[in-house]
């Protein structure tokens, strides 16, 4: 409230259209902007096995994470898309914020396991990879996160309980009364939310937003699959919530992430 929230700090400096889109399109889903790239990886991959060389197997770098890394440095740039809605207004988040989920184990009836990071504009590459890594052993050795045992406690409770649970949560969140353990430990409450359909052979889809939280951009990575000419790519494909800011400084800001996928010593 009073400009300040637990995670953001309000944006006083906006256009009239601006401040006024929220109640034109009061949710999430209703102001999507779908975008598409496709990154030629033949550089990308060469520069992976660069990094690759004296780190082990089993904490190798990846496209994906190149992804992460790509992002934060966007949204270190290009900070107006590091913005949410809430409460009918515009917020500027603190710090950059990514999720994305993983499979416990390469299995159809795996769980999923979901992370979300934080991500220094000062982290360089490895080093964001092995604070990473260092989550994903705690949450594949079966220790539960916080969100987790949110979770699991709810559902011990009858369905009418838990609905007008997620409805108290939800208006505390719009009057910016929500605390900031309880966002900092949501998953939907980032930067981003990144899912690498390619780690599992799929080709990327379009996600909807999530209305639970305030994540305003979602990427879907696809499978690298060889063109006719041979050059490996892959598509990735953006959800987008275009209360945040306009589809041009979106549209802008993510060709910036292609370029730098492209030509990874710009990363």
């Amino acid at each position: 409230m009073f400009g300040r929230r637990p995670d953001a700090t309000l944006v006083r400096e906006l256009s009239a259209v601006r401040r006024f889109m929220p109640f034109i399109s009061p949710r999430r889903n209703e102001s999507v902007v779908y975008l598409e790239h496709t990154v030629d990886v033949e550089s990308t991959l060469a520069y992976l096995d660069q990094l690759n060389a004296d780190r082990p197997p089993d904490r190798a770098i990846t496209f994906f994470h190149l992804v992460l890394h790509g992002l934060m440095t966007i949204f270190h740039e290009r900070p107006r898309l590091n913005r949410f809605v809430a409460g009918g207004r515009l917020w500027q988040r603190d710090g950059i914020w990514l999720s994305f989920s993983a499979k416990r184990a390469f299995d159809d009836d795996a769980p999923i396991l979901t992370v979300k990071q934080r991500i220094e504009p000062t982290d360089s590459i490895p080093e964001m990879v092995d604070g990473i890594l260092e989550k994903l052993d705690s949450g594949r050795a079966g220790k539960k996160t916080t969100s987790d045992s949110e979770m699991d406690l709810l559902l011990r409770l009858p369905v009418p309980v838990i609905r007008a649970a997620m409805w108290l949560v939800d208006r505390a969140d719009a009057l910016g009364l929500l605390p900031a353990g309880m966002i900092h430990s949501d998953p939907l409450y980032a930067s981003a939310f990144v899912a690498n359909l390619g780690s599992v052979g799929l080709d990327a889809g379009y996600h909807h937003l999530w209305e639970h939280g305030n994540c305003p951009v979602f990427c879907v990575i696809g499978r690298i699959t060889p063109d006719a000419s041979g050059r490996r790519r892959v598509t990735l494909k953006y959800t987008y919530d275009e209360r945040v800011e306009d589809g041009l400084y979106c549209a802008r800001t993510l060709e910036r992430l292609r370029e730098r996928l492209e030509h990874p010593e710009k990363l």
